[in-house]
Formats: C-alpha cells, sequence, structure tokens
C-alpha cells in the first residue's frame, strides 16, 4: 500500500487506502484477486471486529469486491464447479436510455444462481481472510488506527514501519498482510 488516510475524499468516503496500481496491468492470477478483494474489506472486517457491528462506510468496497468475485466466476472462468467458460462479459451501458446493461444473457436461472452462489463465497472468504489477519495483528491495527487519528494519513514507509519488517510468507499471506 502506498498511503492510508482518514480524511474524507469525495462524496460518501470517509477514508481511503491507496494502492500501487493494478490497471496497467494485463493478467492477475486468482490469488492476487482474492487478496485484492481481502484488502478492500479490511475496513468492514476491522469495524466488524472493534465495535461488533457493520456500517455503511464500506459499502463502495463491498462493490467493488463484489465485482471482482463476480469476474472470478463468470468472466475469467476460475470457478471449478462452473468451469472454464464465460458467462458475462464487459458490461456495455452505451445508447441504453437507462444505463442498464443492454446484451443479454446467455445463461440459465440455475447458472445465474450458481454465479451468485459461487461470488458469494469467494467474498466471504475475503471478509474471512481480512477478519483472521486483523485477529492475529490487533495489535498493529490499534496502533495503526491510533497515528491515523493523529496524523489522518499514513504513507507506504510509515506502514511498513507500523508492521514490521517484513516477513517471507507465501504469496497469498504476504499480500493480505498487508491489510493489518
Amino acid at each position: 500500500m502506498q498511503k492510508i488516510s482518514i480524511i474524507p475524499r469525495g462524496i460518501g468516503a470517509l477514508g481511503y487506502t491507496l494502492q500501487r496500481p493494478t490497471e496497467d496491468r494485463y493478467l492477475m492470477t486468482r490469488t492476487e484477486l482474492e487478496n485484492r478483494m481481502a484488502t478492500l474489506l479490511g475496513g468492514r472486517a476491522a469495524e466488524q471486529l472493534v465495535y461488533g457491528e457493520l456500517s455503511t462506510g464500506a459499502a463502495d468496497d463491498l462493490i467493488k469486491a463484489t465485482q471482482i468475485a463476480r469476474s472470478i466466476v463468470a468472466r475469467y472462468g476460475m470457478d471449478s464447479t462452473l468451469g472454464p467458460l464465460v458467462y458475462e462479459q464487459e458490461r456495455t451501458t452505451f445508447l441504453s436510455p437507462d444505463g442498464q446493461d443492454m446484451s443479454p444473457r446467455h445463461y440459465s436461472e440455475q447458472t445465474a444462481r450458481e454465479i451468485d452462489l459461487a461470488a458469494r463465497k469467494l467474498v466471504e472468504a475475503a471478509f474471512a481472510q481480512s477478519t483472521r489477519i486483523l485477529t492475529e495483528r490487533r495489535s498493529a491495527l490499534e496502533r495503526g488506527a491510533q497515528l491515523l487519528l493523529e496524523k489522518e494519513t499514513l504513507s507506504g514507509p510509515e506502514l511498513k514501519e507500523l508492521l514490521g519488517a517484513p516477513q517471507r510468507q507465501p504469496a497469498r499471506a504476504a499480500t493480505a498482510a498487508q491489510l493489518a
């Protein structure tokens, strides 16, 4: 991560996490996509862990995590149950009078349900991963929250210092560990 801030940014954003850009990357593995979802759900997991309930604060992150999960399942053919098929393509709302997707669906209600269930399973797993990491690193979470209250913004080097020297971990855990 490059920066975390609690300074409101735009309409409805109470803060943000700035990550290294991935838009210019052409390829991402399933593990990288899962870690991205876990990172997005870190704020939501922290709310649940610290306050014992959820708020609307992570709504945009939840939307993004859901979109990634649906893409894993329906666009990239990365779900073992649904197989290596593309069920949905990049959606376009171009020239649509109400802004809705105009492309027809080419699969059954049963397949739509399976896509929904697989996507939900991925988002739930990412949330569980975030919760596990934050539980294990609770002291870093609390120190980070205190530092954010004092400074409002933490840069990449400050985050690295907060988390201590990076330990050699498997790729999946190493990226998700940056949540804490």
